[in-house]
């Protein structure tokens, strides 16, 4: 379903499983950024009307996971403290040479986004299924169905503004190099990483 390439070495669940406060602190990140990616959709592309009423929706609920997230931290005893670099999205954002023209630049943050939701679906999906505290599988079970919509909703606005068969070329050669940077990482407690 979510087209990844490579999948998650089974090793990354047992590594993120024995520091849940770093995956609890990433992840909160990690929706953060979501939802200001969501209101960057809005604020660069506003006179996309059925994109800006989606990403107002998205924006509010990436920031309803961090509430969640950030709740399941606190009563766990874990402050966040300050944001980390994620390299997989850095190494993602270098894919696609950057470009003047507004639509293209679109088409290709809606396929980066896209890809990141996929890839948090997967780990969330294998984090609901392999660790052993009950609360977290039970919330990340939650999450991933949550992420699979989001993969599709950013895949589905790209196929939208751009011409299908152009974007599809795009989207299947990023999964090739995803899947180049997936085999490179996996060995830390990062939700990407």
């Amino acid at each position: 379903m979510l087209g990844l390439r490579l999948p998650t070495d089974p090793r990354w669940v047992d590594i993120a499983s024995k520091n849940l406060e770093e995956i609890l602190t990433d992840h909160a990140f990690c929706e953060q950024k979501a939802a200001s990616a969501a209101i960057s959709f809005i604020v660069t592309y506003p006179e996309l009307t059925d994109l800006v009423v989606e990403m107002s929706a998205l924006a509010i609920e990436e920031m309803q996971h961090f509430q969640q997230v950030h709740a399941l931290a606190i009563r766990r005893g874990i402050v966040l403290g300050r944001d980390r670099k994620d390299e997989y999205v850095a190494r993602i954002q270098s894919f696609f040479v950057k470009t003047s023209d507004r639509k293209e630049r679109l088409i290709h943050r809606l396929l980066i986004a896209a890809l990141i939701e996929a890839r948090s679906c997967e780990r969330f999906k294998l984090l609901s299924e392999r660790i052993d505290d009950k609360e977290l599988a039970d919330f990340y079970a939650q999450l991933f169905v949550s992420e699979a919509a989001h993969y599709t909703l950013f895949l589905g606005f790209a196929r939208k503004y751009g011409k299908r068969e152009e974007v599809d070329v795009l989207w299947n050669d990023l999964l090739s190099f995803e899947a180049q940077i997936i085999s490179e990482l996996g060995k830390e407690e990062k939700i990407h990483g």
